[in-house]
C-alpha cells in the first residue's frame, strides 16, 4: 500500500526515549521511522497560547485536538474514565517531543536503595537491575540533555562522571531557605536541572523567564525535539500526525506490523525488524491492551496480564504560607533548590519516602497567584496606592513546598479500556483506577510535618496545607521491567518477554516509584537499551 512505513526500526512517540533512541540508531546507520500521534510545535505560537490562556495549566499551550486528544489537568474526567476512590492526576501531551514541552526540567538520579526497595525495606518489589548498571548511563543521560548541576553534591547517587555544566544560580529565596534551616536535618541543595546555565549545544543559557511549566520561550531548558532533530538529520523519518492503533503479531510470536490511522483519514501499516513502543505509560499499555487478537488474545506483550498494572506516581503534598520577610519569588526558573537528603532511611520500612521541592514560583501552583492576590484584596475593598502595596508586601513573602511522596506499586492501580467510550480511531479510551495506599500516606502525614517544621525556621504565617494530593505530573509503572515473565512485561534490557523483536521504553518501565522525577531514569534506560536494540536489527 502506498501509505505503508517500512524501516528497520519502528518507534512509537517521539518524546524524550524515543527521540534518542531514534537518534542513537540512526546515527549509527539504521533506518528508522518515528510514529508520532501529535503535530510540530511552533514555540512563538505555543508563549502566545500561554500567555492568553485564562486558565494556565501545564496543557494551555498544547491544546488536545480530535485528533491528538490527551488529558488536561483543570478536567480530569476529559480524557481520562476515572473508577478508583482517589483521582489520577498526572497528565501529558501529544505533540512532537512529547511532554518533555512542559516538563520542569528537574534531573535527579535515583538513590541505589530505590532499585532494591523490598530487599532492603520489605516493600513493592527490585528492580532487575541495580544502580551500577545504570550509573555509566546516568552521566550518559546528563550529557545528551544538557544537566546543569553541582557535581561535589552527588545527592546521595554516586557519580563517575561531572555534569556537563555547572549549577543554575540559586535564587534569594533558596538562599533564605539555606539559610534558616542551617543545622537542622533539612538540607538545602541545588538542584539538577535540564536547562542550559551556559549557552551550549546551540541552545541558549537560561534568563529566567519563570515558564518552565508549560514552556520555556527561548529553549534553554531541555525538549526531546533536540534529539528528534538529531535523528531526522540523521536520516530517520518523522510520521507526524500518525497514531499507533494495533501491534499485529505473527504466529511466530514476532510483532509483524504497527497500523496505524493519521489525521488526514488516511490510515497504513509500518513494517520493520525491530518495534519500540515509547508512547508513556498511559498510552502505551492502551495500545498493547487494544491490539487483541487470535495471537495475542490478552493484548500484545500481555501473557503476564501485567500490561496496564502498577500504575504510579509521586502524589504531591503542596503546602504554602506567608514569610514575615520579603524572599522575592515570581523569578527564574520555577524550582532551583531542594532537600533531597530524605530520600532513603531505615522509615522506608514504614512509610513512604519524599524530596521536597522548594518553590520559586509562589503560590501560583496552589492558588494562581499573583493574579489571585489581586483578585482577593480587591475584594477586599483595596484600591489605588493601598492595592498596589498590598500587593507587592504579599507576593514579595509568597513560598511553597511541594513533597513528592513515594508510591509502592499496587497491580489493582491500572490502566485498563473503556468499555464504552472511544476516540475518533475506534480506539477505547484509557480507565483508570487508582487508590492511595497506607505506606503512602504515611509518607503524606511526615511531609506535612516536615512542612510545618521547615516554616516554623522561616518565619511564617497563614500555613497552609493541601487536603487533597496533587499530581507530579509523573506516570509510572504500567509495563514494569523484571527476570520473570510472569510478573513483568519486558526484562532487563527493555524486551517484550511476549515478542522477541519488540522494546518498550519510558517511565512505564520502572518497578518502582521511588522519589526522584523520573526523566533522567527514563532517558539513562533509553540509552542503555540502544546496544540491544541494534543487536536485534543484526540478528
Amino acid at each position: 500500500m502506498a501509505d505503508d512505513i517500512s524501516a528497520d526500526v519502528v518507534i512509537v512517540g517521539s518524546g524524550i526515549s524515543g527521540a534518542i533512541m531514534a537518534a542513537k540508531l540512526a546515527a549509527a546507520g539504521v533506518k528508522v521511522a518515528i510514529l508520532e500521534a501529535g503535530a510540530s510545535v511552533d514555540r512563538g505560537e505555543a508563549v502566545e497560547t500561554y500567555w492568553n490562556a485564562v486558565i494556565k495549566v501545564p496543557e494551555c499551550p498544547y491544546p488536545p485536538t480530535a485528533q491528538a486528544m490527551h488529558p488536561i489537568t483543570n478536567d480530569l474526567d476529559y480524557w481520562y474514565r476515572q473508577t478508583g476512590p482517589d483521582k489520577f492526576s498526572s497528565t501529558y501531551i501529544k505533540v512532537v517531543g512529547g511532554t518533555t514541552w512542559h516538563w520542569l526540567g528537574t534531573c535527579l538520579r535515583l538513590v541505589p536503595n530505590d532499585f532494591r526497595l523490598k530487599s532492603t525495606y520489605g516493600h513493592g518489589v527490585d528492580w532487575p537491575i541495580g544502580y551500577d548498571e545504570i550509573e555509566p548511563f546516568y552521566g550518559q543521560a546528563e550529557n545528551e540533555i544538557g544537566v546543569s548541576g553541582n557535581s561535589k553534591n552527588d545527592l546521595g547517587a554516586p557519580r563517575s562522571t561531572p555534569y556537563p555544566m555547572g549549577e543554575i544560580p540559586q535564587t534569594y529565596l533558596d538562599k533564605a531557605f539555606a539559610k534558616a534551616l542551617t543545622g537542622t536535618k533539612f538540607e538545602v541543595a541545588s538542584t539538577p536541572e535540564g536547562r542550559n546555565s551556559v549557552d551550549r549545544g546551540n541552545r541558549p543559557a537560561c534568563c529566567g523567564n519563570a515558564s518552565c511549566i508549560p514552556v520555556c520561550p527561548i529553549q534553554a531548558k531541555y525538549d526531546a525535539t533536540v534529539h528528534v532533530d538529531q535523528a531526522t538529520k540523521a536520516g530517520a523519518e518523522l510520521h507526524e500526525k500518525t497514531t499507533a492503533v494495533f501491534v499485529e503479531v505473527g504466529a511466530d510470536r514476532k510483532v509483524a506490523a504497527i497500523r496505524f490511522k493519521r489525521w488526514d483519514g488516511s490510515e497504513g501499516r509500518a513494517v520493520g525488524k525491530v518495534f519500540v513502543i515509547a508512547a508513556h505509560a498511559i498510552e502505551t499499555p492502551r495500545l498493547l491492551l487494544n491490539s487483541q487478537s487470535d495471537a495475542t488474545p490478552n493484548g500484545a506483550a500481555n501473557s503476564s496480564d501485567q500490561v496496564g498494572r502498577n500504575l504510579m506516581d509521586h502524589p504531591t503534598q503542596l503546602s504554602w504560607a506567608l514569610a514575615n520577610d520579603a524572599v522575592f519569588p515570581y523569578r527564574g526558573p520555577l524550582s532551583t533548590s531542594g532537600i533531597e537528603n530524605l530520600r532513603d532511611g531505615e522509615f522506608r520500612k514504614i512509610r513512604g519516602a519524599f524530596r521536597i521541592e522548594i518553590g520559586n514560583d509562589g503560590w501560583s501552583w496552589p492558588t494562581g497567584a499573583p493574579q489571585d492576590t489581586a483578585q482577593q484584596l480587591a475584594l477586599q475593598g483595596i484600591r489605588g496606592q493601598e492595592l498596589d502595596d498590598a500587593l507587592r508586601f504579599q507576593t514579595a513573602r509568597h513560598i511553597r513546598l511541594a513533597s513528592l511522596v513515594e508510591q509502592p506499586p499496587d497491580p489493582e492501580n491500572r490502566v485498563t479500556l473503556s468499555p464504552k467510550d472511544r476516540d475518533m480511531y475506534g480506539v477505547p479510551l484509557p480507565q483508570i483506577y487508582y487508590r492511595l495506599d497506607d505506606y503512602t500516606k504515611a509518607g503524606f502525614a511526615a511531609s506535612v510535618l516536615a512542612h510545618n517544621e521547615i516554616f516554623a525556621k522561616l518565619g511564617t504565617t497563614g500555613v497552609m496545607h493541601s487536603p487533597v494530593s496533587q499530581g507530579a505530573g509523573h506516570i509510572i509503572g504500567t509495563v514494569r521491567m523484571g527476570d520473570d515473565p510472569k510478573s513483568s512485561v519486558v526484562d532487563r534490557d527493555l524486551r517484550s518477554h511476549d515478542h522477541p523483536n519488540l522494546f518498550m521504553l519510558g517511565s512505564g518501565v520502572f518497578c518502582t516509584s521511588a522519589t526522584a522525577n523520573p526523566t533522567l531514569t527514563i532517558a539513562a534506560l533509553a540509552l542503555r537499551a540502544v546496544d540491544k536494540v541494534k543487536a536485534a536489527v543484526a540478528g
